[in-house]
């Protein structure tokens, strides 16, 4: 049977959005909006694990495409050139066989960071966050001295099965070990917060709120499959925490910590622009859309800040509108997708650091009044984001 070259660049397309990270309701009412576009009918599901495209043609044949894939991964470069090679098909500037392989391409393009830059950019977001969290200056020597480390692991995690398997117990047990011995020799070391700056990375705080958001707009057979995914990587986390806590005695003594900041309020935009530019390497984004994406993590967390007095729930709300609405607009300016700006912004409101926080206090005896409403903060993040994307018309299915 003859396939169409529209069947097989919207199949191309669908697996290369999976791939970079798209949400799966995006995926799909995208699609869908490309086929009535193009005068076809076609129908198509994205799960976390495998795709199931039909096509129907006027004579009553149908073209179905199932195949297994493995789950996608933020790559939001990636995302930007896919966006832009189907605009190029829009425009009739490259045929459909073509633009299928300039996407099959971009699996083998050279990304443009090299391992110091990411090493750099690990180390960087780690002590930033740190800053954040308003620690000590050792402590954020700590953390971006650990963050060397948990680099390494996610490189070698790339060149060994085995270690890719088990990447995210390895770097919270290497973090968890690698700060408490540095406490004997620095005691003012706050541990729990370092541990969670060195493996901020891995947190998955973004990929919680994207299962959420999944859910909410009834993708529920993907949502809820990375939702478990999500609380299983977390878990993993915590696995390697409790293990290297479990070990520290042979060593050292934990003591109660306490924090006890030495940093200046006026570090933090520097921090929080340090923090910012650090994940532009690690979300793999273009150097055309860098500043772009710093501007909405800028706006994301002041916007925020501004509207602490209203409480975290109302604060963590028109901070998600913000975004979304800001996203849009640089969209519309640069011809990138959405996705590729609001990601950064959301990140800087994930719940993820704070269910690490409060999960951590249980294993490190850590003050009780840091932790005592941590769920409820944690509850009111996560119904902010998704209430934000909700009244900013995240969820309509539009043409983007």
């Amino acid at each position: 049977m003859h396939i169409p070259q529209q069947y097989k660049f919207i199949i191309k397309l669908g697996k290369a959005m999976h791939t970079y990270g798209v949400p799966s309701y995006r995926i799909q009412n995208h699609l869908s909006q490309l086929a009535e576009q193009k005068g076809l009918k076609g129908s198509f599901m994205d799960t976390p694990t495998w795709i199931n495209y039909v096509f129907y043609q006027k004579d009553e044949h149908t073209y179905n495409h199932i195949e297994c894939v493995p789950p996608g991964g933020l790559d939001l470069g990636a995302l930007s050139k896919v966006s832009e090679i189907t605009n190029r098909v829009f425009d009739k500037e490259i045929t459909y066989e073509q633009a299928g392989d300039k996407i099959d391409n971009l699996k083998h393009f050279k990304r443009p960071y090299e391992h110091l830059i990411s090493m750099f950019a690990f180390m960087m977001s780690a002590g930033a966050f740190s800053i954040i969290l308003d620690t000590n200056w050792i402590s954020a020597a700590a953390a971006a001295f650990l963050g060397i480390f948990v680099y390494a692991l996610n490189f070698l995690s790339t060149k060994s099965s085995y270690i890719a398997s088990a990447l995210e117990s390895l770097v919270a047990f290497i973090a968890t070990i690698g700060a408490g011995l540095l406490s004997m020799v620095f005691p003012e070391i706050n541990i729990s917060l370092t541990i969670l700056a060195s493996i901020i990375v891995f947190i998955p705080g973004l990929a919680i709120t994207t299962a959420l958001e999944e859910i909410t707009s009834k993708s529920l057979v993907s949502g809820t499959a990375k939702l478990a995914d999500a609380l299983v990587s977390l878990f993993k986390q915590f696995f390697g925490v409790v293990l290297g806590i479990n070990l520290l005695p042979f060593f050292m003594e934990i003591p109660p910590q306490q924090i006890h900041s030495d940093i200046p309020d006026w570090m933090d935009p520097l921090a929080m622009l340090i923090l910012t530019l650090s994940l532009l390497p690690v979300l793999r984004v273009r150097p055309k859309d860098m500043f772009l994406c710093v501007v909405t993590g800028f706006i994301s967390y002041y916007v925020t800040i501004l509207m602490a007095f209203s409480g975290i729930l109302i604060s963590i709300f028109v901070g998600t509108i913000a975004v979304v609405w800001i996203s849009k607009l640089w969209s519309k300016l640069s011809k990138s997708p959405e996705l590729v700006f609001m990601i950064p912004g959301i990140i800087v409101l994930v719940p993820g650091s704070k269910a690490f926080i409060g999960l951590s206090t249980v294993f490190l005896k850590t003050a009780p009044e840091s932790s005592s409403n941590m769920g409820e903060q944690v509850m009111f993040i996560l119904l902010g984001i998704l209430g934000g994307l909700i009244f900013s018309g995240s969820f309509m299915n539009r043409k983007e």
